[in-house]
């Protein structure tokens, strides 16, 4: 699978390399336009919830937060 960006990735799909190619996307930053950006960033946060073993080693790349919602 050739990861493109898209608004509704089918994510079970990805592998580790179309993994990595986003990855390389965000870490360096060089999109055209910042919701580009952010497209990858959602893509990569929902890869995560849905299959975290193909992310660990990019969550640095999500800088996620533990959160008190009470």
């Amino acid at each position: 699978m050739s990861v493109t960006q898209s608004s509704n990735p089918n994510v079970l799909g990805f592998t580790e390399e179309d993994v990595a190619q986003l990855a390389q996307r965000l870490e360096e930053d060089d999109y055209e336009t910042p919701f580009a950006a952010l497209e990858d960033w959602h893509l990569l946060r929902s890869l995560a919830f849905q299959r975290p073993e193909l992310t660990e080693p990019y969550l640095y790349l999500l800088d996620l937060e533990a959160f008190d919602e009470s």
